[in-house]
């Protein structure tokens, strides 16, 4: 009876395998993938404390694809920049991010902060109250997306006046799912 008791306080204790449905459903629930990889993190109890952060990824300069740059309605005066990172929880990579964004359209101590610290561009940008408008979703890798991806997803932020902010490719990895990094 003791050791019965014993494996039903252990099975409860072991949280189910994580489906990719749970991980896409908390994904389409947040305006943020920053806030969405936080709070994924501490429910899965990833790393503590549950802090993503943003580390540069080395690759060859990419190119948006030109529809995108038509979509972002540029100005004389403005200019894309890309951010190439590996976001992280811990040890473990849960994204690699290309971010395709207009600097002209944060303040300084956004752009400062994109520069010089691993604080993701969701928590940098969150004060200007964007959302997220996916364009599409792919299970598995799709271009440029490392094998191992579990989901490709291409998306747009929008600022509240309408104007885009960023253009996004993620590629998000297995350590979602508990299978490594």
């Amino acid at each position: 009876m003791a050791s019965n008791l014993a494996l039903l306080v252990l099975g409860a204790a072991i949280a189910p395998v994580p489906t990719l449905a749970e991980f896409e459903a908390v994904l389409a629930a947040h305006d943020s993938a920053t806030q969405a990889l936080g709070v994924w993190c501490a429910a899965r109890r990833i790393a503590d404390p549950p802090a993503i952060r943003a580390h540069p990824a080395r690759s060859e300069r990419m190119k948006p694809p030109r529809s995108w740059l038509r979509e972002m309605r540029l100005t004389r005066t403005e200019h894309l920049a890309l951010r190439h990172v590996r976001l992280s929880c811990g040890k473990a990579t849960l994204s690699i991010a290309w971010n395709w964004y207009v600097p002209e359209r944060l303040t300084g101590e956004m752009n400062r902060l994109l520069a010089e610290t691993d604080t993701p561009f969701g928590r940098v940008a969150a004060p200007l109250h964007f959302r997220r408008e996916p364009l599409e979703t792919f299970a598995g890798a799709a271009k440029p997306c490392p094998a191992g991806t579990i989901s490709t997803h291409r998306a747009r932020l929008r600022l509240p006046d309408g104007r885009p902010l960023a253009m996004l490719v993620e590629c998000y990895t297995s350590a979602n799912l508990g299978r490594g990094n």
